[in-house]
This record gives C-alpha cells, sequence and structure tokens, in this order.
C-alpha cells in the first residue's frame, strides 16, 4: 500500500487508523442490529406500521437530548464520554440478546430499548463527529472524511450481509450478542488513542447560553443551516430502509438473505463514493455537486420502487448510496472546517437533529404511508418529493448553488 499517494494521505496517522478500525467494527455490529431488529419487529407484527413505529422510538430522543449530548461534548472528555456512551450501547444490545433467548421479547419492549439507543447516540455522536479534526492535519482533513465515510458504507455493505445469514442460522439473538461484542472492540481501540481529543472544553460552561451558542452559530453560517434544511427533507421523503422487510417477503420473495442484500446494496454504492472522493485532491463547486447528488439519489429511490426484480432493485440501491454518500461526504467536510473546535460538539448535535431525525421521521412516515397504500407506492412518492424539495432548496439558496470552498483543497 502506498502511503504516498493523495488517497491514504489520512492513513498516514497512526490514531486515525486505529479510531478508524475499532469505528468500523462497532458499525458492523450496529447495522447487523437494524438489520435484525426490523426484521423482528416485521416478524413479530406483519405490520409496516409497526416498523414505522422504530423510527419514532429512535427520534424521540434526538429531539430530547442532541443538544446537550452535543454541549457534553464540548465540556467533557470526549474520550471518557465515548467509553461511557459505547459502554451503555454494549449493555443495551445484551440486554436485547438475553431477553430474545428467553423469549420474553416483545415489539414495546424493543421501541423502549431502541429509545435507550438513542439517546446513548445522542451522546456518543457528537463525540465521534468532533474529534475526527483532533486527529489528523486540516490539510488531511477531506481525506479523513472520506475514509471515514468509507469505512461507515463498508460496514453497511458487510453488516446487513452477515446479519441476513445469521438470521437465517442463528436467530436474531446471534446479532445482538454480537453488536455487544463489537461495542467492546471500539473502546479497546480508543484506549490506545494518547493525543488529546478536546482541547476547548475549559472555556465551556454547562448551561442555556452554552446550547443557545451552538444553535446561533449554525444559524449564522447559511452554508451550515442550508444544506442540512435540505438533508432533513431530502431523507424525511426518501428514506425507504424501515421498508426493506416487506420488500424482501412481499415484493421480491428473497428471505432474510436477501434482505442482507437490500440492506447493503446503497452501501456498495457509498464505498464507491468513498473511493472516488478520497482519491480528489480538490472538489470544486461543491453546491451544486450536493445539489445534483441529491437529485441522484431521489431519481433511484423512484426506481427502486417500480422495481419487482431483485437485480435492477440492487442497482437503483445502489445508485442511492452513491448519490447520498457524494452529497454526505462533501457536507460533513465543509461542516467541520468552518467550525470552531470548541463548537464542534454542538454543530454536530444540531446537525444530527437534522440528518437523524430527517430519516427517522421519514421511517415513521414511510411506514405509516405503506400501510395505506403499499411499500412500492410510498417509496415511489418519497423519490419524487426528494427532487421536487431539492430542486425547490437550491432554487430558493444562490449561497448553496454557487458554494465553493478553497478550504477544501487538501
Amino acid at each position: 500500500m502506498n502511503y504516498n499517494t493523495s488517497s491514504f494521505l489520512a492513513l498516514r496517522i497512526s490514531v486515525f487508523r486505529n479510531y478508524l478500525f475499532g469505528s468500523f467494527i462497532s458499525e458492523i455490529g450496529n447495522q447487523m442490529q437494524i438489520v435484525a431488529v426490523a426484521w423482528q419487529i416485521y416478524e413479530m407484527t406483519r405490520n409496516p406500521a409497526s416498523l414505522g413505529l422504530i423510527g419514532l422510538a429512535n427520534f424521540i430522543p434526538i429531539v430530547l437530548f442532541s443538544l446537550i449530548g452535543g454541549l457534553t461534548a464540548d465540556k467533557v472528555d470526549r474520550r471518557k464520554l465515548l467509553f461511557l456512551s459505547q459502554g451503555a450501547q454494549a449493555l443495551l444490545a445484551l440486554l436485547l440478546f438475553v431477553l430474545t433467548l428467553t423469549h420474553l421479547i416483545n415489539p414495546w419492549i424493543i421501541y423502549s430499548i431502541l429509545i435507550l439507543f438513542s439517546t446513548a447516540i445522542s451522546f456518543s455522536l457528537p463525540a465521534k463527529q468532533a474529534v475526527l479534526p483532533n486527529l489528523v492535519p486540516q490539510s488531511f482533513f477531506m481525506n479523513a472524511v472520506s475514509w471515514h465515510t468509507l469505512q461507515f458504507q463498508s460496514a453497511i455493505v458487510i453488516g446487513p450481509a452477515i446479519a441476513g445469514f445469521l438470521i437465517g442460522g442463528f436467530g436474531v439473538s446471534s446479532i445482538y450478542f454480537l453488536n455487544a461484542l463489537s461495542f467492546l472492540v471500539f473502546i479497546i481501540g480508543l484506549a490506545y488513542i494518547k493525543v488529546p481529543l478536546n482541547t476547548a472544553h475549559k472555556d465551556v460552561e454547562f448551561n442555556v447560553n452554552s446550547i443557545l451558542e451552538g444553535i446561533k452559530f449554525v444559524a449564522g453560517t447559511p452554508i451550515l443551516y442550508t444544506t442540512m434544511i435540505l438533508d432533513f427533507l431530502a431523507t424525511f421523503f426518501g428514506t425507504a430502509n424501515i421498508l426493506m422487510p416487506i420488500f424482501a417477503k412481499d415484493i421480491l420473495h428473497v428471505g432474510p438473505a436477501g434482505l442482507g442484500l437490500l440492506y447493503s446494496a446503497p452501501a456498495i454504492g457509498g464505498v464507491l463514493a468513498g473511493v472516488l472522493m478520497s482519491s480528489l485532491q480538490k472538489t470544486e463547486k461543491q453546491g451544486k455537486v450536493i445539489i445534483i447528488a441529491v437529485i441522484l439519489y431521489g431519481i433511484a429511490t423512484v426506481g427502486f420502487g417500480l422495481s419487482s426484480f431483485l437485480p435492477v432493485s440492487i442497482f437503483f440501491l445502489i445508485l442511492v448510496g452513491f448519490g447520498d454518500m457524494v452529497s454526505t461526504i462533501l457536507r460533513n467536510t465543509v461542516r467541520q472546517i468552518i467550525t470552531p473546535n470548541h463548537l464542534r460538539g454542538r454543530m454536530v448535535s444540531v446537525m444530527r437533529i437534522f440528518f437523524q431525525g430527517g430519516p427517522q421521521l421519514g421511517e415513521m412516515e414511510a411506514g405509516l404511508l405503506a400501510s395505506a397504500v403499499g411499500g412500492p407506492i410510498s417509496v415511489v412518492i418519497g423519490g419524487v418529493g426528494v427532487i421536487a424539495i431539492t430542486l425547490f432548496v437550491g432554487y430558493l439558496n444562490p449561497k448553496l448553488r454557487n458554494y465553493g470552498s478553497k478550504e477544501l483543497v487538501v
């Protein structure tokens, strides 16, 4: 492996490599659990609306705790915060394992545990995002974001594929146990990172004014709030992941193994996007590229909704992932670079309300709409909504259309 080429700049940094590996293993476990929860809920209920409630369970803590979690990530030692939040998620995954193995599980218990999971994520996600700039020089940062996104997308390919086969062979309880172990791998990886992960926490007060400081920073930076709004609306309309069990069982008739492929397919496109973006030394006209990528995401979503043939469905899902990740890498790079270190946790917490709130509410909307008009029509309507809203937001925001930050040269 030649680390002197532009594609591998960030991987020259050992602490970044260690962090990337631990995050990769943990994310594989997390993606396996997402598949297991959706399959288990649908097996219990056979009701699309019950799948929508998964999104609601994940969304409630986003509203209640994201801003507090972001402030905490700016105030306390981010390494210790990650130890605690990742440990809590490991214990919750272990609880799902025990309850499923002893047949004491039911949908409402699962929803309750998901609320606790999302609460823990409200504290871990801002810390995980905020530490990235501390691991690599700024000149390597876009490359680091690309690699971080690439490992995330690779985990989404690997995790669901493994989950599909394990569910068929060993049941969903095996998934929960392996997810608990994956969090421990990440915690061990953190122990080997010795560089400071939060250098500004002494200047941050733990109060409402500090939360408002983060909100005001985002509200006063047009490229931040514009991309967050676009992110929220596009994922609200376009999210179809929660309906995958319906497509696997009732539309494509491919079972658990096929379900794993459907969940993995968007990540294949994401991996391709990550490889492409990691090899670029300069990306000009970021705003226009973001808009085009989100429109591609919407068009591919429509194509998936219209398909009843597995290879065609996988093709369109790959395009979904490609468009989504090109946009994600550019948006995350812009946000991290223009945000001061002492505000990064709070910026990420505001961002989480948009980039995770959109898909979680979108899952609820998709589940309810699918119960009324069917899964395929629900997905097609969502894809059309993505295209329309992206064109509308792009038209109303010339600063987004014309954005091209010179700071993104690496």
